[in-house]
């Protein structure tokens, strides 16, 4: 029997014999029956649907998965294969000669050593929408890709290594020497090519991810646990997960000690004891380790990932995050409670809420807990839904709360940041977290134009809403059969003024109360339909060390105030194409006449913030006449969130 040095404790454990478990369903929330030759221990309350059993209908998350699908269907395979290539000596070939490949720039230069990361965001992006359309295309293309990469692999003949830059970036990581974040790169690939093995069924994408990690396995296997102290220190992204699902997936034991190799005593440790240690951490550094954590607790059912990891997301919510749901200055945790000191232009890394929504949908599943969903609508619509340009489906990397400053957006070929990598998954996946089940019933969380088929129960739902601009939502149930059961809607905490639920025209009494679920329990037959109308209001949402500096919220919806475009000046409100690094050093050139301060009575809002006539959440302060608007709607012009409470 093999043994293995734990990186958790510093006694010795032994390995099980690889063995082959009957397949069965994973956490993971991929097209995920029979792909998984280890099935999860861990017996959730709920289970996730398959992104293919939700479809989304026409409203502004359809509309921004389409404009995200059409830049990246912009981007030729040969473009994100060039790094590759170039790393491993190899050409791609074309009758009469060579490809002219246009190079990609910013974060993909071949001056960059995160290149090839967007590569790997990409096949996770093609994967997702793959899955939420059942459009072929998307599947040709991550085929194409993935042929690309195998061949990369084959070519550079290094035990199964696979990446844009040379093994000397990893040495120097190993030997502790200044490098950007090699790990967090490979990581990328890895997550991308397992997307395409459980979305798209692509074996080959299995096949050259089980090669890169048995290089890893054995590059990693001689080093000492101080070289691994001090590797651990530099940004590895949420490898530790990728290793463990490629585990679940093979029962390859090799890829559980890889994940269990990741494991970063010296950030995770002090969670188990209940302390705050994230200032003054980078958040995006920090988060995903949670995610492997989660997946670990999943596999094995047992241990304390789940207690680290919901103490680690309320200490987030509590202490260190904004109205939007966002968090971190310049990418970092601050001192907890001092929300107000980090008003800048590079607030809410959006990595960081990516992050944050995928750790919140696995604790979601652990408990059915209602505050994980109601976290991810408030994280979704102001931040997610308000990342994207709609006018050219660019990207922001910060969603900046310094007053008057203005979203800035991403290049189509010269930025690919971290953000625009993750912005490529973000937009594809939106029928996520719609809808979930048990063996009780189903549970709506979001209020989204979609249709969910029910496969098991032979069930579709179809649900029509116009949220947020009102607060009714009405579900239609289709089935051929009746069928006995509950169904749960979300009663979110932000609907203090209450609700009225309607079963078939009749009233419905509600015995829950806002931060539960309102559960319906009958024989539902064709044709039933349900209608719920939350009272949606104004309200403020202080600073925690600052009562008298507000954000103002309709329902969940962060409002900003329309600032105007003085000062605007081109390339604003994008990113210079000629840097891939502004993003610290962005002038906002911020006038100096920006109104910072309201005069409106928090305690009756309604009487000094009027709606405006015919046009939807829409409101105007009485005394200075500030336009106030959603967050997610505010583009190419300046705004305030945060007011001094005159």
């Amino acid at each position: 029997m093999k043994v293995l040095q734990s990186f958790k404790h510093t006694a010795f454990v032994a390995l099980l014999f690889i063995h082959v478990i009957s397949p069965a369903q994973s956490h993971y929330p991929g097209q995920q029956v029979g792909m998984f030759a280890i099935g999860d221990k861990l017996k959730p309350a709920v289970y996730s649907f398959d992104l293919h059993d939700v479809k989304l209908l026409d409203s502004r998350f359809k509309q921004n998965m389409e404009r995200e699908q059409q830049w990246l269907m912009s981007i030729h395979v040969n473009q994100l294969l060039h790094s590759f290539r170039t790393n491993a000596g190899v050409y791609a070939g074309s009758e009469g000669g060579y490809f002219t490949v246009k190079k990609l720039g910013g974060w993909e230069s071949l001056d960059c050593e995160l290149r090839g990361h967007s590569t790997g965001h990409i096949l996770s992006g093609l994967a997702l929408l793959y899955a939420s359309t059942g459009d072929e295309k998307y599947k040709m293309k991550a085929d194409s890709l993935v042929a690309g990469l195998a061949d990369v692999q084959k070519a550079l003949n290094q035990d199964g290594y696979l990446s844009a830059f040379p093994q000397e970036l990893i040495n120097r990581n190993l030997r502790g020497e200044r490098v950007w974040a090699p790990w967090y790169t490979l990581h990328k690939i890895y997550s991308g090519l397992i997307d395409q093995y459980l979305y798209s069924n692509n074996k080959q994408a299995l096949d050259v991810v089980s090669k890169m990690a048995s290089w890893a396995y054995k590059k990693l296997q001689p080093v000492t646990p101080e070289q691994r102290t001090k590797m651990l220190r530099n940004e590895f992204g949420g490898i530790n997960e990728s290793f463990y699902n490629l585990y679940a997936i093979t029962a390859n034991v090799e890829y559980k000690w890889l994940a269990e190799f990741f494991y970063h005593n010296e950030t995770l440790d002090p969670l188990k004891e209940g302390k705050d240690i994230l200032n003054p951490k980078h958040a995006n550094t920090f988060i995903p380790k949670l995610l492997g954590l989660t997946r670990e607790y999943e596999i094995e059912g047992k241990g304390d990932g789940h207690v680290m990891s919901d103490f680690f997301w309320q200490t987030v919510m509590d202490h260190h995050s904004f109205a939007t749901g966002s968090n971190s200055d310049k990418e970092h945790f601050f001192k907890p409670d001092e929300l107000s000191k980090h008003l800048t232009g590079y607030t809410g890394e959006s990595c960081n809420v990516y992050n944050m929504l995928k750790l919140s949908r696995h604790l979601f599943t652990h408990t059915a807990n209602v505050k994980y969903a109601d976290y991810y609508e408030k994280a979704l619509y102001n931040q997610i839904l308000g990342q994207q340009d709609p006018a050219t489906g660019m990207i922001s990397y910060f969603l900046p709360m310094l007053p008057g400053a203005h979203k800035v957006y991403s290049t189509p070929d010269s930025s690919f940041w971290c953000c625009v990598g993750s912005g490529f998954e973000n937009q594809a996946k939106y029928g996520e977290a719609i809808y979930y089940h048990n063996q009780e019933g189903l549970f709506v969380n979001l209020f989204i134009p979609s249709e969910l088929n029910w496969k098991d129960k032979g069930v579709k739902v179809k649900q029509e809403t116009s949220f947020p601009e009102d607060g009714a939502t009405k579900l239609t149930i289709e089935t051929n059969k009746t069928l006995q059961t509950t169904l749960n809607i979300r009663y979110p905490s932000w609907a203090r003024s209450g609700v009225s639920v309607k079963v078939n025209g009749k009233n419905f009494p509600v015995k829950g109360t806002p931060g539960s679920y309102i559960s319906i329990n009958r024989k539902w037959g064709n044709g039933d339909r349900v209608e719920i109308t939350y009272a949606m209001a104004l309200r403020t949402i202080e600073t925690n060390d600052n009562p008298n500096k507000v954000a103002i919220t309709y329902g969940p919806i962060v409002l900003a105030g329309a600032m105007g475009t003085e000062g605007m000046a081109d390339p604003a409100p994008y990113s210079n194409p000629k840097l891939y690094n502004d993003y610290y050093t962005y002038n906002y050139n911020v006038p100096e006449n920006i109104t910072k301060g309201l005069s409106i009575d928090v305690k009756n809002l309604e009487a000094t913030i009027k709606p405006v006539a015919g046009e939807k959440l829409t409101f105007k302060t009485v005394k200075e006449g500030v336009v106030l608007k959603p967050l997610y709607d505010t583009h190419r012009e300046r705004y305030v969130v945060y007011w001094d409470i005159k």
